[in-house]
Parts: structure tokens; C-alpha cells; sequence
């Protein structure tokens, strides 16, 4: 089993700029990929951005140019850093692994953009 947990959501105005973290804990090892799913009022969850042990990348259109994924192995966490964030962007933002063909999600952390 992996526990996820998130941290760094909040109320943000629009053009700012939030991270968010994510740290893994429980059998950690062989965790492929990590990343972030987002939620909107009334819409089903989306990918945002993910990031495969080996550094391979993957966003979401919408977030191109304006958020960048990262990841320390050695510590299990992912982080997002949204830039020019939108009233769009607000959603609940929930953090993603998947170990062993299995997938595992935090609780997720809320991000609202709005002035």
C-alpha cells in the first residue's frame, strides 16, 4: 500500500502562483509514475500533469507553459508548481502514483483562483 498526501493548496489570485507537494509513504518502491488530477465543481477528474521514474513528462493541454511537474525519488514526492494560474484552474487537485499496475490517489488539496 501507498499513502499519499497533499499539501499547498489555498485561495489565489488570478495571474498568481502556487505549489503544491505530494509525499508518498508506505511501500514506495518500484512507484513508476507520479503526478496530478484535478477536479472541477460538476466535472469528472482530469489529468493535469504526470512524471514516470525516468523523467518522462506528460500535461495536460490547458496547462502547457504555466505548470511544470517535478519530483525527488529519493524523497517519494512530486510537486507542481502553477504559474499565471486562472479561475479555471481552481479544482480540487488531487495527487496521483501508480506501483505495480495499481493506482493509488491522495485525498486531494483545494485550489482556488479567484480575485
Amino acid at each position: 500500500q501507498v499513502q499519499l498526501v497533499e499539501s499547498g493548496g489555498g485561495l489565489v489570485q488570478p495571474g498568481g502562483s502556487l505549489r503544491l507537494s505530494c509525499a508518498a509513504s508506505g511501500s514506495t518502491f518500484s512507484i513508476d509514475t507520479m503526478g496530478w488530477y484535478r477536479q472541477a465543481p460538476g466535472k469528472q477528474r482530469d489529468m493535469v500533469a504526470t512524471m514516470t521514474n525516468s523523467g518522462t513528462t506528460n500535461y495536460a493541454d490547458s496547462v502547457k507553459g504555466r505548470f511544470t511537474i517535478s519530483r525527488d525519488n529519493a524523497k517519494n514526492t512530486v510537486y507542481l508548481q502553477m504559474n499565471s494560474l486562472k479561475p479555471e484552474d481552481t479544482a480540487v487537485y488531487y495527487c496521483y502514483c501508480r506501483r505495480v499496475a495499481v493506482n493509488y490517489w491522495g485525498k486531494g488539496t483545494l485550489v482556488t483562483v479567484s480575485s
